[in-house]
């Protein structure tokens, strides 16, 4: 059984602690590998099955003079290319359901962002690829909500699907995380993951560029350990400063080692109780 089909019968099953993390959208290629071999090394060493995030197009951005990315063919191949050099899955996201078909060439896990998740059009044509489909929760909406956005998924025949907290909006320019939506989501029947980078978004600011509190990424990730969740989304970065997308609220690669260790502890401590 190849290593990308172990770690993906091991999301769905829940039953080992797995990671989704990279960049926030393919810069180029020679930082996607970096950070796909750093923590392939890393989880390989800890157990944890990993997932290479990275987003193929950026299309939610605040201003239109933000980063958007390189060209969805040539970020593709890149994605392909960190695939077969670390035989490892890869998750994006998409923002249309034409992009479904083109993206499930490559990707194992479609992705949907939070603003799209009630967009049925979207979450059919993403459930017929067949791929896994990661559903993040609306920022405007409460957990209950996510099983019909799954139920959108199933009806196409695919069961597959995976539910994402990330927090909700706190007033215009802050994210709160109500750890309750990881006991309720994983109630409804689907592995949960818990977007440690994004929930800690500042959005809306006046500059156009999203903030964030990146200091809190640790604590946030440990909290969503100990309630018992099955996933952790991190987006991380070789100098989070010069990233060209949601740096603000991104981890510094060298901590993730650490971290993960941790976590992996806290995740074996919650297992024996």
């Amino acid at each position: 059984m190849s290593n990308i089909k172990q770690t993906l019968d091991h999301i769905l099953k829940g039953d080992q602690l797995f990671l989704l993390a990279g960049p926030c959208v393919v810069e180029n290629e020679s930082i996607c590998m970096e950070i796909a071999g750093h923590l392939k090394e890393v989880t390989d060493e800890l157990g944890i099955p990993y997932v290479f995030k990275a987003s193929y197009r950026k299309a939610n951005r605040t201003s239109a003079g933000s980063f958007t990315g390189i060209g969805d063919q040539k970020a593709l191949e890149i994605l392909q290319k960190v695939k077969t050099a670390y035989d490892v899955p890869i998750v994006t996201d998409i923002h249309e359901s034409k992009e479904a078909a083109l993206v499930a060439e490559v990707a194992d896990i479609i992705q949907i962002p939070a603003f799209l998740f009630r967009q049925t059009e979207l979450l059919e044509a993403a459930g017929k690829t067949g791929r896994i489909v990661n559903i993040k929760k609306g920022q405007f909406s409460a957990a209950d909500a996510m099983k019909y956005a799954a139920e959108k998924v199933k009806l196409t025949g695919n069961d597959r699907v995976l539910l994402t907290e990330r927090g909700n909006m706190f007033g215009y320019g802050d994210m709160i995380v109500d750890f309750r939506n990881l006991v309720w989501m994983r109630d409804l029947g689907y592995p949960v993951v818990m977007d440690c980078t994004h929930a800690l978004q500042q959005p809306n600011t006046g500059s156009g560029v999203t903030g964030g509190l990146p200091e809190l990424i640790k604590p946030i990730a440990r909290a969503a350990v100990a309630v018992g969740v099955n996933g952790l989304f991190m987006e991380t970065h070789p100098n989070p400063a010069k990233a060209l997308s949601d740096g603000a609220n991104m981890i510094n690669l060298a901590d993730m080692k650490g971290l993960l260790k941790n976590l992996k502890e806290i995740h074996d401590l919650v297992l024996r109780q």
